[in-house]
């Protein structure tokens, strides 16, 4: 695997390659970003990863300094799947060589609802920084996860509107056997808050129970789940039954109907805050 830190060097890496697969992370990977990149070795070659904490999609308060960075560690992770061929591991000047005054800000209602409520700066941040590398990979494919659901949402719809020649491919969420998502901040949950973290999965294959059941009446599904939450102890932003296709409210009669559907939650445990999600189909 070659260690690029410019983008002059990946472009020279890159050069006369056809089908190239990228998988964009922050690091401080686990086994869950690693079957990102054998899945994006399966639709190109070669597949390119990248690891750059980007500051732009860091709200003022949250953990942009905090957060794990561990390139050495990272790069023996990446060379012993032998699947990438090129890892881009720039720092903020060479990928923001000036202040980053053209941004890319989510319009529609996709960006503003959910997280986009809750971090009303995230996707701009994420969208602007995508849109940055994709310039520099200039990638066929590309890989996210769907942890992350609303962001994979928001980047097929970039893609969709700059006409960018990028195909999207989601790969299902890791999980640990206990059920909770694989997450590079797990790690700062203590040993008690690691043994409570599972039970906002188990949260969510509750809430789709009932609307798989036939109950059409999500809101008081949402409101049941938060006040679970709170009970034990947690600090919930939304637990929320969307449609998979846009991410707005279903309606009592596409639910009747059998509209695919995903609930998604975003609660703080102690000073971590998780993130999670599940599909499913109503009335199955």
């Amino acid at each position: 695997m070659k260690v690029v830190h410019s983008i002059e060097d990946l472009r020279n890496q890159l050069r006369g390659q056809l089908r190239v697969a990228f998988v964009p992370t922050m690091g401080n990977l686990h086994a869950a970003h690693l079957s990102l990149m054998r899945l994006a070795r399966q639709h190109g070659d070669p597949v390119v990863a990248s690891i750059f904490v980007n500051r732009l999609q860091f709200g003022p308060h949250e953990d942009f300094d905090r957060y794990p960075r561990t390139l050495a560690q990272d790069i023996e992770k990446l060379e012993g799947e032998r699947d990438v061929y090129v890892l881009f591991a720039p720092d903020e000047r060479e990928l923001y060589p000036e202040p980053q005054n053209f941004r890319i800000q989510p319009g529609d209602a996709l960006g503003k609802i959910l997280e986009g409520e809750f971090r009303p700066d995230f996707f701009m941040g994420v969208s602007t920084v995508v849109l940055k590398l994709f310039s520099c990979v200039q990638p066929q494919v590309a890989v996210f996860g769907k942890k992350d659901y609303q962001q994979l949402m928001v980047v097929r719809a970039m893609c969709r509107q700059f006409q960018l020649p990028v195909e999207i491919l989601a790969h299902e969420t890791v999980r640990d056997p206990d059920g909770l998502a694989l997450s590079s901040r797990n790690r700062y949950l203590s040993a008690d808050e690691r043994a409570e973290a599972p039970q906002l999965y188990g949260l969510l294959q509750q809430v789709r129970d009932m609307i798989a059941s036939g109950r059409s009446d999500c809101a008081a599904a949402e409101s049941q789940a938060l006040q679970t939450l709170r009970d034990r102890g947690w600090d919930p932003d939304y637990v929320s039954v969307r449609r998979q296709r846009d991410l707005l409210a279903p309606t009592a009669a596409e639910i009747h109907e059998g509209e695919p559907l995903v609930v998604l939650t975003a609660a703080r445990l102690g000073a971590t805050r998780l993130i999670d999600n599940l599909e499913f189909q109503a009335g199955r």
